[in-house]
């Protein structure tokens, strides 16, 4: 009933014809098509596909009806980087007035091991004091570090010696039957290398997604879809509930959902794309911005008097990169092409 409900909201909305890009951040299907026509071009892992010959949409070419791309390496699940996945503050949000219940996005990131360490040096200095020497609390938490590795490695020398000491009379003992453990041992070990399987049990498996790009006529903008297989064998889909353990928390059956995809069989996780359009259209905004200053403080008050420091528009070909990346905030595991670095702010200028 709600796919029936989805399709005739659709079809009852019209088409859109002329650009709203920088106005509302949406596409009309000409510019997705541009768009995905330079998605293709710099990103040659993906491609156009036609779909289902009965489920093609009037308003895209018949051979541009989707975007794809197979095989995507999903090499950890979303729970392992809990500790190294931030979603920022007030700076990385966007808030939607008018659409999905005024519900605000999160743009995550994966915190750099650099960042990981002066987040724990930060929490050591804020959580507890180290005495120096003469008693005096440490100031700095350079102090405090070298402090606790001295008494780590004194910890350890200590460790070390009670080992030596537990271990010095091994060299008393005689084995009479070395020479038969030895000679028993490539028995023992012969079964587990020519059992099946063996060698399977020592590689990887590393779950691969087929990513898609639809158009969505009713919220006109691209929405994602995903398929994900336990290996790279498409014989073994996963399923809905294994889909969203590569989803963050916080949009895992919310904003990301199992449907129907509408150009091929069978339930996808796909993305909602009820907040696309405001969040793009945040995101357009502040790169604009950003290149405006940038030209402003390089090229002085004289060239942008002149015009010459004014914003950078960014063109509908660079669409589909900056939708990706934002998307990635999402799925942030699944190592999909997007190729070109995008700064993607959502901040409120």
């Amino acid at each position: 009933m709600s796919s029936y409900l989805k399709s005739v909201r659709e079809w009852a909305t019209p088409t859109l014809k002329s650009s709203a890009f920088l106005s509302r951040g949406v596409l009309t299907p000409e510019e997705f098509v541009a768009a995905g026509d330079e998605l293709v071009f710099k990103c040659p892992t993906w491609s156009w596909e036609s779909g289902d010959p009965t489920k093609i949409k009037s308003y895209l070419p018949p051979d541009k009806q989707y975007l794809i791309t197979r095989s995507v390496p999903c090499p950890t699940r979303v729970a392992a980087l809990e500790n190294s996945i931030a979603t920022g503050g007030a700076g990385d949000t966007a808030h939607i007035d008018d659409e999905c219940d005024g519900e605000d996005w999160l743009v995550s990131r994966i915190v750099s091991a650099e960042e990981q360490a002066k987040i724990r040096e930060q929490e050591l200095e804020d959580e507890f004091d180290i005495l120096d020497e003469e008693g005096e609390i440490m100031q700095s938490v350079e102090n405090k570090m070298a402090a606790v590795a001295v008494d780590d490695t004194a910890a350890a020398a200590a460790e070390e010696e009670d080992e030596e000491d537990e271990y010095a009379d091994m060299a008393d003992f005689e084995d009479d039957n070395v020479l038969e453990d030895e000679a028993a041992a490539p028995a023992a070990v012969a079964p587990s290398t020519s059992s099946p399987g063996a060698a399977d049990d020592n590689i990887r498996k590393v779950r691969t997604y087929d990513l898609s790009i639809t158009y969505d006529k009713y919220y006109q903008t691209p929405r994602v879809w995903m398929m994900g297989y336990s290996s790279s064998d498409t014989a073994q889909p996963l399923t809905g509930k294994e889909m969203m353990q590569d989803v963050m928390s916080d949009y895992a059956n919310r904003t990301v959902t199992i449907e129907t995809h509408p150009h091929v069989a069978g339930p996808h996780a796909s993305i909602h794309p009820c907040q696309h359009g405001a969040v793009m259209k945040t995101i357009v905004r502040n790169l604009m911005a950003s290149s405006s200053h940038e030209a402003s403080s390089t090229e002085g008050a004289a060239m942008a008097a002149s015009g010459a420091g004014a914003a950078k528009t960014p063109s509908i070909e660079m669409y589909l990169f900056i939708f990706l990346k934002f998307v990635s905030s999402i799925i942030p595991t699944i190592n999909y092409d997007f190729t070109m670095d995008v700064t993607a702010s959502t901040k409120k200028k």
